[in-house]
């Protein structure tokens, strides 16, 4: 019975291919997630950027807010203004 435990103790090919194949998958996960990490971290630089453009772009269109007083002024002026010119005759 020793022989025989021997026999089966000797054999180590299914740890190796057991490990040989969990070395694989590792490497492959590995091999998948960096590259996602890469483009997340490019992102997140990037999304800095983007943001101080677009708080640029709110402070310089900030203005034309007041464009609506601004068309509403000039047409109460032309209303006057074709009213002074119905009077006058012209």
């Amino acid at each position: 019975m020793d022989a025989h435990v021997l026999a089966a103790g000797t054999s180590t090919t299914g740890w190796v291919v057991g490990y040989t194949i969990g070395i694989v998958i590792v490497l492959v996960v590995v091999a998948l997630v960096v590259p996602i990490l890469l483009l997340a971290r490019s992102i997140g630089n990037d999304a800095t950027k983007i943001n101080d453009a677009l708080t640029q772009a709110v402070q310089n269109t900030a203005p034309l807010g007041a464009l609506r007083t601004t068309i509403e002024h000039a047409t109460t002026i032309i209303g006057g203004l074709q009213r002074g010119r119905a009077r006058l005759g012209g």
